[in-house]
């Protein structure tokens, strides 16, 4: 009998209350069946309270609530180990605020699952510039910082900074965590050079993103400061530390 596999798509979340109820419901109702795990940091708007009624309707639900706001990467790593210890087969980063069209997390998932992807990355520049509602400033902007990051890194990866991916559990558990250094935007790009180094399967799906319309955007401009440095950064310490993650890759 073929084992069923098991899903886990994290969420963290920062005064996310406007949009949290609705994402879950979306995800919990996709024809592939995936579980939630939301890591809230402290949201004074209420969010872990929606979430936590939720809960009581859908057991698929899981909350981790943390003291403040710690840094999106170290929201990804609690919740990459949480899983990893519940032995979950794929394992997907989302944003909450409905950037990320839910129904591509089936997309995300059979890249994965049925075409042999490692990693499956939402791009939304694989197939030209898919943006809908950013100012051309801040699409040139990211476009331009995954530019940069690959003339750096020298990944072919064209959304070096996506945050929307599937993780397939042994690129997970390859990882030595302790050593990813970003907290910020730059946890992403660090992510994927770390898989890339690895030696795993990366793939592409082109997806639409579309800027949030409920609540606040957590952009801001020292998160690209800490992007620009850190891949400089990061790069150093390939090149040049036997440390640089990790563990050998795994054949399972």
């Amino acid at each position: 009998m073929l084992k069923e596999m098991r899903n886990l798509v994290i969420v963290p979340t920062y005064k996310e209350s406007e949009n949290i109820e609705a994402l879950i419901k979306r995800v919990l109702t996709l024809s592939v069946p995936f579980e939630m795990l939301i890591i809230d940091d402290n949201s004074p708007d209420g969010t872990a309270d929606i979430v936590r009624r939720l809960q009581k309707e859908h057991p698929e639900l899981h909350l981790m609530e943390r003291e403040g706001k710690l840094g999106l990467g170290t929201a990804y790593i609690a919740g990459f180990r949480w899983a990893l210890e519940r032995d979950y087969d794929y394992i997907f980063e989302m944003d909450a605020d409905f950037s990320h069209d839910p129904n591509d997390l089936v997309r995300l998932y059979n890249a994965c699952h049925h075409e042999g992807a490692d990693l499956a990355i939402g791009s939304r520049y694989i197939s030209g510039v898919n943006v809908v509602n950013w100012p051309l400033s801040r699409v040139i902007l990211s476009y331009c910082a995954s530019v940069y990051v690959r003339i750096i890194t020298g990944m072919k990866i064209k959304d070096t900074t996506a945050g929307f991916k599937c993780y397939r559990r042994r690129v997970l558990e390859s990882m030595r965590f302790e050593l990813i250094r970003s907290v910020g935007y730059a946890f992403q790009i660090e992510m994927k050079f770390t898989a890339w180094k690895l030696g795993f399967k990366v793939e592409e799906i082109p997806i639409v993103f579309t800027d949030r319309e409920y609540g606040t955007s957590k952009m801001s401009g020292g998160i690209f400061n800490e992007a620009l440095w850190g891949v400089l950064k990061m790069k150093y310490r390939s090149l040049f530390s036997k440390k640089f993650n990790h563990a050998e890759k795994s054949n399972g």
